[in-house]
Parts: structure tokens; C-alpha cells; sequence
């Protein structure tokens, strides 16, 4: 992970992966079939893990909104807090020259995640904690503030810093708050 984030997926070589680990390129070679592969095994170790963990049902007699704030916390000290966000920073910069490896993201992660999260928002809707049914049909609303804070903290926090649990917190107060009236 050290040598992807600090050269980014194009200048990662798998020599310098080999000597920051200690063995000779051909011992790679033992476990990955090219530089692709490694970093998929990356994203499977490091994130695919968490994102299962966090897509799974409430716990019994929580709520919906309990459910979401418990998993966007686990987000922010697992993912935006530790060298995991340099994965998605990597994914966010460099995904669009190399489509396999955002498929491969999206196949693992993303879409996982999205599904997860959606199924929490039309239980919210059916229980009556969520008003607004919409929200199923983007589920890439809720999990906005986490790619905002991962986005953030790289690129700004030295400017600005972002309280990315604070805003979270407000983000579920829009959308589980009660619609203001005219």
C-alpha cells in the first residue's frame, strides 16, 4: 500500500514493491500475476472487509438513522482517518485511466456498499423515519459526506480543517428531520 500511495498505480513498479518488502521480485510473482492483481488483493484486504461489515442489517431495536450514524463513524476512524483513504484518493485520481481497476472498485466496494445502504434507506422509509422515498433511488446521497471528507482531509484540512463527524451528524439531521413547512 506504502509504494500505491506514495507513486500512485501508474509509477508503482513491482521492483520497488519487492525491496520496500524485503524479497526478490520473483517472490511476487509467487503470489500476483502483475501489478494489477496486487493492488486488487489491496482493496480486497483492506476495505472489502470493512464494507461487508458495514453493510449488514440493523442491530434489533435500533434505528434506521442510529444504524447509519454507527457505520458512518466506523467509515471515518477505518477509512477517512487511516491510510485506507489514500486507496480511495488513488481509486478517485486514478480510476478513469485505468477502467479495470475502478470496475474492479466499484464490483467490490462500491456497489456493495450502495446496496447496503439502500436497503437501510427503504427500511427507513417503511418504518416512517425517512419521509422522503426518493432517497432510495440515491443512495449515493447518504454516503456523500464520507467521499467529501476523504476528498477534504487530503486536499484541504491543512487550510481548513473538517470536523467530517460533525458533518455527518448534520447531513442525517436534513435528511431525517421532519420537512420544514412553508
Amino acid at each position: 500500500m506504502q509504494e500505491f500511495v506514495a507513486r500512485g498505480f501508474t509509477a508503482t513498479r513491482l521492483d520497488d514493491v519487492a525491496k520496500r518488502a524485503g524479497v526478490a521480485k520473483g517472490t511476487i510473482y509467487l503470489h500476483f500475476k502483475d501489478k494489477e492483481s496486487m493492488f486488487e488483493e489491496l482493496i480486497r484486504t483492506a476495505i472489502v472487509p470493512l464494507v461487508a461489515r458495514l453493510a449488514g442489517p440493523p442491530p434489533m431495536g435500533a434505528s434506521i438513522r442510529e444504524t447509519i450514524e454507527r457505520t458512518a463513524m466506523t467509515f471515518i476512524q477505518e477509512i477517512v482517518s487511516t491510510p485506507r483513504a489514500d486507496i480511495v484518493r488513488l481509486i478517485i485520481a486514478e480510476g478513469a485511466r485505468f477502467p479495470a481497476i475502478a470496475d474492479f472498485y466499484y464490483r467490490e466496494v462500491i456497489s456493495r456498499g450502495l446496496a447496503g445502504i439502500q436497503a437501510l434507506i427503504e427500511l427507513a422509509v417503511a418504518r416512517g423515519e425517512i419521509r422522503e422515498a426518493e432517497l432510495a433511488r440515491f443512495p449515493q446521497i447518504m454516503i456523500a459526506p464520507a467521499i467529501v471528507a476523504v476528498i477534504w482531509k487530503s486536499l484541504f484540512e491543512r487550510h481548513a480543517p473538517l470536523d467530517a463527524v460533525e458533518m455527518f451528524r448534520v447531513h442525517l439531521d436534513l435528511i431525517f428531520s421532519e420537512p420544514s413547512k412553508p
